[in-house]
Formats: structure tokens, C-alpha cells, sequence
């Protein structure tokens, strides 16, 4: 990256942190090295969960022990893990099993809110599971699991939760991707 890219990548990220226009932002700029500019980059938080349906089109849900809420398995995406990755480690961490991980159903960017900052949830499909499954449970985080009927989501889980993992239940039935911007519906994709 040359000298001046550098200095106007740096720039946009000091804008995007303390909200000055581009240009004060880059009068403010001395050069700095590569290490110390991504450094500065802003941080984002990720997980991603696994859509899983039996026969009947019910929903695997999980109710964590920390939380009084009831989740899609999956979970918090690690420093250099893909997503993707991130959602097959969780789900064999959670269920114990391995399934395979399907394509992205839904991706969510949510907004900062008072008590947490920034973050982007992505869905993966893990198809339907052609017979009742056995899934052995982390007993410190998993208390237990159970198939739901999609009506059920909005009782069980986070608004946030019960959001996504409806919009992944209409990417499945519409073969799209959706995507959604702090719950509201931004774009559907075409396979």
C-alpha cells in the first residue's frame, strides 16, 4: 500500500471512530507503519448458528445455562476463524456430533447498542435431520435442546435470535440469502 492509500485508509477509520469529517480526520494523520494502522482498525464482534429442522419442519433450539433465552446451536466466531469454521466447531462442541455445515442462510450486522458494541451473526443451513438425533450436551453450558415449531421462536429465544432464525426459515423455503441490518430486512439474494 502506498504512502498516501495508507494515510487515507487511516483517515476513514479515525472517521468512522470519532465521527470527524474526512478531511479534518486526515489534517489530524501523521504516517504510521502498517503494524500500528491495523492496530487501530475497528473491532467487530461475530458467531454464527446452525439451522437444523426435523421431518416435521421443527427448529433445534438450545437453552444455555447462562442465559435465560434459547439459541440456535452455534456461537462466538474466534480471532482467525472463519465463520463457517466457527459454526462447525460450535455445533460439535454443543451437540457432539458433526453435521455438516450448509450454505449461508442469513447474515445480520447489528448496531451498537448501550450494552454491547457492534457486531455481525451469520446462519448456516444444516438441513433436516432424517431421524430423532442423540446429542450429548456440555452439562456448564447446555441445560437442554428441543425441535420447535417455527410460532414457537418468538417465546423462546432473543428478539434478535427469534429474528434470524425466522429470516433463515424464509431463505430456505425461497432458496435466497437474506440479509438484515439491526432486524430490518435490507436484501434478498438469489442462489
Amino acid at each position: 500500500m502506498t504512502r498516501d492509500k495508507n494515510k487515507k485508509s487511516v483517515a476513514r477509520s479515525r472517521m468512522s471512530q470519532t465521527g470527524e469529517s474526512y478531511t479534518a480526520a486526515r489534517a489530524n494523520l501523521t504516517p504510521v507503519d502498517p503494524k500500528t494502522y491495523r492496530a487501530r482498525l475497528p473491532r467487530k464482534r461475530m458467531a454464527a448458528g446452525l439451522l437444523l429442522r426435523d421431518l416435521h419442519g421443527r427448529v433445534l433450539v438450545v437453552e444455555p445455562t447462562y442465559k435465560p433465552t434459547w439459541e440456535l446451536p452455534g456461537g462466538v466466531v474466534m480471532a482467525n476463524e472463519s465463520p463457517r469454521a466457527a459454526c462447525a466447531r460450535e455445533v460439535l462442541e454443543e451437540l457432539g456430533v458433526s453435521i455438516p455445515t450448509g450454505r449461508m442462510l442469513c447474515m445480520e450486522w447489528q448496531g451498537p447498542e448501550p450494552d454491547r458494541n457492534e457486531s455481525l451473526m451469520f446462519i448456516y443451513d444444516g438441513g433436516v435431520l432424517p431421524e430423532v438425533a442423540q446429542f450429548r450436551l456440555p452439562a456448564d453450558e447446555l441445560k437442554s435442546y428441543r425441535f420447535v415449531e417455527p410460532d414457537e421462536l418468538d417465546d423462546l429465544m432473543a428478539p434478535r435470535g427469534a429474528r434470524r432464525a425466522k429470516a433463515a426459515l424464509q431463505a430456505v423455503a425461497e432458496a435466497r440469502l437474506v440479509e438484515l441490518e439491526h432486524g430490518s430486512l435490507v436484501a434478498l439474494h438469489r442462489e
